[in-house]
């Protein structure tokens, strides 16, 4: 479909209106099209227009490209903004891939309030994405490959060109005589894309001439079908809902179909992680956690979470980073206290009737430690001493919450259990002064 400034326009009418449109602005021919189309209707719109750099620093001429698109913008009346990131990739991760993620995250970071993010990728980009996806095994989400419009940091993205060949961009820039950066690394056959680019999809299009809009037709019906499995999925997971957001029901899993299952959990994890495991993970947690026995402990760990079964809920738990010590500590209050590895934070207010007595306190040390193994306590208005142990059992306390949760100790004798009891005799009475304990815990992710 040819490309043209009015169609732009057409585009941009079709979307709610944004505070700002920023070009997503490298200097290569699409996005000098893009930038230079949305200046043409410029008088047509109703809010400012402007183009946004990120400089990746990876190319010797990364700086001469900054000030080419500077002078460009200059040139067309626009605003112009740079962003340095460091895009050079981890041991193992592609290079391709490391560039991708600091860009977005560098604009997601930048991009205004209710601004829109115009970016240049065009059909053709989206038939290479759709196979690099079916070569890596990815499911109908990934298959949709790239959204037309998404929310993006504290505004949204808009890919205004994806229904616009690459040789309908082409016949733009030529028809208007622009001029652009070409980055040698396109030509670089050792990346993934660049490969299917040069060496694949034109074999391809020998055979299917219109192979491109093939392509970008099937991750539009991936698209409409991982809507879809979103759906169910959201009325599944309320259905099996635990008692908390970290938590799902085993028995409504397990109600569920295997297909229904995977798609839930995949889900899920996507809501609390911002991604999801691998394909081999996600089976162990199936086989491994909700088919385990039931006095089993199953656990499965993947990129900084863990996955862990208790009684009748599955839990999803940030993984937890250090040990906790043997010894105990000293709380010098009314300093908050630091716990050590991911524990989080204890503080205590003045408030009558709750809590430990002040009057317990005074003049004596207290010490906060983590479970051993024998305490025990008299929970205030129960007659009798009872092990920690069947307390945290009467109490549905997971097991592996069990030795990370605070103990509160007076003169070497536990007075409290940090957000479950104060053990008698330090619990204030009604109207008598009283120290409450609080527990800022580290939130569950990585």
């Amino acid at each position: 479909m040819s490309f043209s400034p009015t169609r732009l326009q057409q585009q941009l009418l079709d979307c709610p209106e944004p505070g700002c449109y920023w070009v997503a602005y490298s200097g290569g021919m699409d996005s000098h099209v893009l930038l230079h189309a949305l200046v043409t209707i410029r008088e047509s719109l109703c809010c400012r227009i402007g183009a946004v750099h990120v400089n990746h620093g990876l190319h010797e001429e990364a700086g001469q490209w900054e000030a080419y698109c500077r002078s460009a913008c200059k040139t067309l009346g626009v605003p112009f903004v740079s962003l340095q990131v460091d895009a050079r990739p981890a041991e193992g991760e592609s290079p391709e891939a490391a560039a991708r993620t600091a860009r977005y995250a560098a604009l997601q970071q930048w991009l205004p309030r209710q601004g829109c993010l115009l970016t240049a990728q065009h059909q053709d980009d989206q038939a290479e994405t759709l196979l690099l996806q079916l070569l890596r095994g990815s499911g109908v989400k990934g298959l949709a490959a790239m959204p037309v419009r998404v929310e993006f940091g504290a505004g949204h993205l808009l890919r205004p060109l994806l229904d616009c060949g690459r040789q309908d961009v082409l016949a733009y820039a030529l028809e208007n005589d622009l001029d652009w950066i070409d980055d040698p690394s396109n030509q670089d056959t050792g990346l993934d894309r660049n490969f299917l680019r040069h060496r694949i999809v034109p074999e391809l299009r020998e055979r299917w001439p219109g192979v491109s809009s093939t392509l970008a037709r099937s991750a539009r019906h991936c698209a409409e079908a991982a809507r879809v499995l979103a759906q169910l999925a959201a009325q599944d997971l309320a259905a099996v809902a635990g008692d908390t957001t970290e938590a799902l029901r085993l028995s409504g899993l397990q109600r569920l179909s295997m297909e229904r299952r995977r798609n839930a959990l995949r889900h899920w994890f996507m809501q609390r992680c911002g991604s999801t495991p691998s394909s081999a993970v996600v089976e162990r947690i199936v086989h491994d956690v909700l088919e385990s026995r039931a006095d089993a402990e199953p656990c499965v760990r993947w990129g900084g979470y863990e996955l862990r079964r208790y009684r009748d809920q599955v839990y999803l738990l940030g993984q937890l980073s250090g040990r906790v010590p043997g010894e105990l500590l000293e709380w010098q209050l009314p300093r908050p206290l630091a716990l050590p590895g991911s524990g989080g934070t204890l503080s205590v207010t003045r408030e009558a009737g709750q809590g430990i007595r002040a009057a317990a306190v005074a003049g004596s040390a207290l010490q906060v430690g983590f479970r051993r193994g024998g305490e025990r306590c008299r929970p205030a208005g129960r007659r009798h001493h009872h092990a920690l142990k069947k307390l945290f059992q009467e109490h549905g306390i997971p097991p592996w919450e069990r030795a990370r949760i605070p103990l509160i100790y007076i003169d070497n004798e536990l007075a409290a259990v940090t957000g479950l009891w104060v053990c008698d005799p330090f619990s204030a009475a009604p109207g008598e002064p009283g120290l409450a304990i609080h527990w800022h815990r580290t939130p569950a992710h990585p």
